[in-house]
């Protein structure tokens, strides 16, 4: 089974806060796009991967993104992270119906291609399942298969409320650059241990990773 990935990106200007002890203003807009592009990109070379789509209204990121092979997903409901998942989701369905589609975060700088692959072959055995993050309380990834509906509900404590949606939990060992996704500067040492992608590691050289 191969999947369509559908992947929500907010305005770059309001993108990653709570990396303020780590970025500045001036910087983080210029990681959280370093961040979507490295996830992206690993994305696309996954053998489990058909296409990615990324619902976003920003245009600079919707033109680096594109440039790397993304189906640009305008942001129509303009009602937050879950409507934008739901409206990617509908959008890819509308073009290839029946598609199994898979909701994944845009700040996986680490993510590599192998392990996003057996994440994805994992969850082909359910109707929907759930990756929980590094943290253990959120989701970096949410899969519908063909004949279900996506039914994001990412926010605080997705774990808990994906769990309680019905969709079942992925328990695996050693995908870790599927886990880790990135909110704060210790977040980001972490993303920088596993081994972040080219995007990532060219914009944050040089910044001060505060330690755990």
């Amino acid at each position: 089974m191969q999947w369509t990935l559908v992947i929500p990106l907010k305005p770059l200007a309001r993108a990653k806060s709570r990396l303020s002890d780590t970025a500045s203003d001036g910087v983080r807009p210029g990681l959280a796009l370093a961040f979507a592009q490295d996830t992206v990109a690993a994305a696309l070379a996954c053998a489990a991967v058909a296409d990615v789509a990324v619902v976003t209204d920003d245009e600079l990121a919707g033109r680096e993104l594109a440039a790397l092979g993304a189906r640009i997903v305008p942001d129509t409901p303009a009602d937050g992270l879950n409507a934008a998942l739901a409206h990617g989701a509908a959008v890819v369905r509308g073009i290839r119906p029946g598609a199994p589609v898979a909701a994944l975060n845009a700040d996986l700088p680490a993510l590599r291609p192998p392990e996003l692959a057996l994440v994805l072959d994992a969850a082909t055995e359910f109707p929907r399942a759930f990756l929980a993050d590094a943290a253990g309380l959120g989701t970096t990834l949410l899969t519908a298969g063909p004949d279900a509906e996506l039914q994001p509900a990412f926010g605080i404590d997705s774990r808990s409320r994906h769990r309680a949606s019905g969709a079942k939990e992925l328990s695996l060992l050693e995908v870790d650059s599927v886990r880790q996704d990135v909110d704060t500067g210790d977040d980001l040492r972490a993303a920088l241990a596993l081994g972040v992608g080219p995007y990532t590691a060219t914009v944050s050289a040089g910044l001060l990773i505060p330690d755990s």
